[in-house]
């Protein structure tokens, strides 16, 4: 065995492998993992925490938060945190930064040198070749192949972020449907109450011939709707409470958390918002993403166009060994690349640029969608508004004085005691209508909310630019 090509070329070989490893070791793992950016995003747009349970210590400490505040009522802002940190699917998507990550770090870091050996014999006379290989096209390509899985994990960051809002939005919504259900079972069961007292009276006074069976009749039919619609209060008083339960992540002991008995009341003045498309544009979220994907498609149709013709290019010292064993082995190195015969590489630059084209126009049409979505949302918000003060400020008012006069003339003989009773009817299902008109401005405010951050875009994964990367590969 020549000892020279340990003391020379292994001397070149040991460079290139010291510089790969230093190459290699420049891509580290952040502290933290980049969730630091999710509880930015958290605290300035609905000022809520947020934690990425990866350990016990962090397990214990939401679930002590948890316990804490379901010790009294809960009000919508507690929901909301609550969900932040105790909903398992959020915790899930949270590992979506260390598999971005991974590929980020994985993204800078050299592939291994390959070694190959051959050796051939006949007779006396044989052949030994060996090879220390270098992709020294993941080398070159490097730089660009780490920026593109930095947008992507910019990316990935923007869309968990975007998950937190979302299920505040939904949680903040789950729960005035079931705090509004509460109210509404409440007040479907007094008027149900008032209906079995009018079928009662109906049916004392039918017994000893003071009332017709036509006017029986419309009690006992009044009697009968309102028991079946206290039925469908009460179920849908359920499905609302376990959904918002099921948003909640609680379970068990934890599920029979309180909630408050109304919802909080209008307040003083709605929101007037005139610039609010330019607002929404400037400051969506998912638009904010769908860019950055944009960018990052463009960084990756850029490397395709580099590498179409050359995609495989490896580089190392070989040395060969021919004939009988004191022979010396031949120094030389191992050149090979792939050469463009049958696949020059358009079909891959087409269908980059057709993959880009395509995430340019979806997000043209998510800036037109955006900008009606915040005009409907705030429409609505504004007529929710209007429908619950017209309640508040006039019909429950007059309903309320209607009954006080009636109530009069019932102590003076006056009135009878069905029009007392179908006076209170109507009274409660005003107060009802209140409840459903308050729910609907508290849910349209939470649309509002929503529409001005944005939207989980459809389709959407970090992963969506692996398909022009797998482009890069050349297979």
């Amino acid at each position: 065995m020549n000892k020279n090509f340990f003391t020379t070329s292994h001397r070149r070989v040991m460079a290139v492998a010291i510089l790969a490893l230093f190459l290699g070791g420049c891509a580290g793992f952040s502290q933290d993992g980049g969730f630091a950016t999710i509880e930015q995003t958290a605290k300035e747009r609905i000022g809520k925490d947020v934690t990425w349970a990866r350990n016990d210590r962090e397990h214990d400490t939401i679930e002590a938060r948890v316990t804490e505040l379901l010790k009294k009522p809960l009000s919508a802002d507690d929901a909301v945190q609550i969900a932040l940190l105790n909903n398992k699917g959020l915790q899930a998507s949270f590992f979506e930064l260390g598999i971005a990550e991974s590929d980020l770090v994985q993204a800078g870091r050299l592939p291994n040198p390959g070694f190959s050996s051959v050796r051939a014999r006949a007779g006396d006379e044989f052949t030994i070749e060996q090879a220390l290989t270098f992709n020294i096209f993941s080398l070159l390509t490097l730089p660009q192949s780490v920026a593109m899985e930095k947008r992507r994990f910019e990316q990935t960051q923007r869309l968990i972020a975007m998950e937190v809002l979302s299920l505040a939005a939904q949680t903040r919504k789950a729960y005035i449907m079931a705090v509004s259900a509460d109210e509404t079972l409440r007040y479907t069961r007094q008027v149900k109450d008032v209906a079995d007292a009018g079928a009662e009276l109906a049916r004392r006074m039918a017994r000893v011939g003071n009332w017709n069976k036509l006017s029986q009749a419309r009690e006992q039919g009044f009697y009968a709707d309102a028991a079946l619609n206290l039925a469908r209060a009460a179920q849908t008083q359920t499905a609302a409470r376990e959904k918002l339960t099921r948003l909640l992540g609680l379970w068990g002991e934890q599920a029979a958390f309180s909630l408050p008995e109304r919802l909080p009341d209008l307040p003083r003045t709605p929101d007037d918002l005139p610039n609010i498309e330019q607002i929404a544009l400037e400051q969506r979220t998912d638009l904010q993403a769908m860019r950055l994907e944009i960018e990052a498609l463009a960084k990756n149709l850029g490397l395709v166009r580099t590498t179409r013709f050359i995609n495989v290019l490896e580089f190392g010292p070989v040395r060969i060994k021919e004939g009988v064993s004191p022979d010396p082995y031949r120094k030389g190195y191992e050149l090979r690349f792939e050469i463009p015969l049958f696949d020059w590489g358009t079909a891959r630059v087409a269908k980059a640029e057709a993959i880009y084209m395509q995430a340019v126009n979806r997000l043209a049409e998510s800036a037109v969608n955006a900008r009606s979505e915040v005009r409907e949302a705030y429409r609505d918000y504004r007529a929710s508004y209007d429908i619950a003060r017209h309640y508040r400020d006039e019909i429950v008012p007059i309903k309320k004085l209607i009954s006080d006069e009636n109530l009069l003339r019932y102590n003076g003989m006056l009135l009878g005691a069905f029009d007392l009773l179908a006076d209170a009817r109507s009274q409660i299902m005003s107060v009802n209508g209140y409840i459903e008109s308050l729910r609907d401005f508290w849910l349209a405010q939470a649309d509002l909310d929503m529409a001005m951050i944005g939207k989980t875009v459809t389709g959407a994964s970090p992963k969506a630019g692996m398909v022009v990367s797998e482009a890069n590969a050349g297979h």
